[in-house]
């Protein structure tokens, strides 16, 4: 299941980031979203989604949720 997918308020494990875009995996490397690391969907909008990992709170884009497996 990808991130889009994802409960609200549920924690869930990431499990896979589907991108060959190294540039991207950069990114969400430094943001500590790696496999094996939790993640939290607390909110979503239409074109976006708020997430918890680690301390932090990030607000992505659906099309970078939907590369996240968890």
């Amino acid at each position: 299941m990808t991130l889009v997918e994802a409960n609200i308020g549920e924690e869930y494990i990431i499990k896979n980031i589907a991108t060959d875009d190294e540039e991207l995996n950069s990114f969400l490397f430094s943001l500590g979203c790696y496999s094996g690391e939790p993640i939290t969907v607390v909110s979503r909008k239409k074109r976006n989604c708020t997430v918890s990992i680690k301390d932090g709170r990030y607000n992505i884009d659906n099309e970078l949720a939907a590369a996240i497996l968890v």
